[in-house]
């Protein structure tokens, strides 16, 4: 909840000078003020390492997302039509990467399946497998990339099962301050959503339900074998 209330603040942030001039009363400091009460909240009812962590690994996941994809897309169209005179090799290959059980889900922005994608592609790219698929055609610098993608996920430590051990257990008082925070945001939220109503994709930048979908953390912890 506090990463998706700070993800929708920092998108009210960004859009300030359209959302400052339907609403004077947004002036600055307002907007930064929610979001330094959002920190401070965070550090002190979740601890300053968990909230960092958490912050971390979400910007992480957000930096990467897209590109991501991208060349999870292009890779994998690339070994289809590589591939396509071997039907059984190119299902193999498909399913060691991980394509076949988590591609359709990172299609949709299940950052779950972007994570279990990643850390399959780079566990299962084995040195032989990379120089086949290079061979016929695909360039290896997109193989590394998707290498890179999930070390950067490994560096932010993006494991929701890690963070839930550094979590302390939430008291009347924290959860009173969390629902005040809560509630500054979604009021901002509902304001700006209206102002926001014929404009769809910056709309759901203000939807609690769209953002925290697309803020999912993986619920079990991807493992690697190297």
């Amino acid at each position: 909840m506090v990463i998706t209330i700070e993800t929708i603040i920092d998108s009210a942030i960004a859009n300030k000078t359209f959302l400052q001039s339907k609403r004077p009363a947004w002036a600055d400091p307002f907007f930064d003020d929610i979001k330094t009460k959002i920190n401070t909240v965070a550090d002190k009812y979740l601890g300053i390492d968990a909230a960092k962590k958490l912050r971390e690994s979400t910007q992480a996941l957000i930096t990467i997302q897209e590109p991501a994809i991208t060349e999870l897309s292009e890779i994998k169209i690339q070994i289809e039509v590589d591939f396509d005179h071997n039907p059984i090799r190119k299902k193999e290959i498909l399913t060691q990467l991980g394509y076949t059980s988590h591609f359709k889900e990172a299609q949709k922005r299940d950052q779950e399946g972007l994570i279990n994608l990643l850390y399959q592609f780079k566990t299962n790219l084995t040195p032989e497998l990379k120089t086949e698929i290079v061979n016929q055609g695909t360039n290896q610098a997109q193989l590394d990339n998707i290498t890179t993608f999930a070390e950067t996920l490994k560096a932010a430590n993006v494991t929701q099962e890690g963070f839930k051990g550094t979590r302390t257990e939430l008291t009347a008082e924290a959860v009173n301050a969390l629902d005040d925070v809560y509630n500054d945001v979604i009021k901002v939220a509902k304001i700006a959503t209206r102002f926001y109503a014929k404009d769809k994709t910056k709309k759901d930048l203000f939807s609690f339900n769209k953002v925290s979908k697309k803020l999912n953390f993986s619920k079990n912890t991807p493992t690697e074998t190297n």
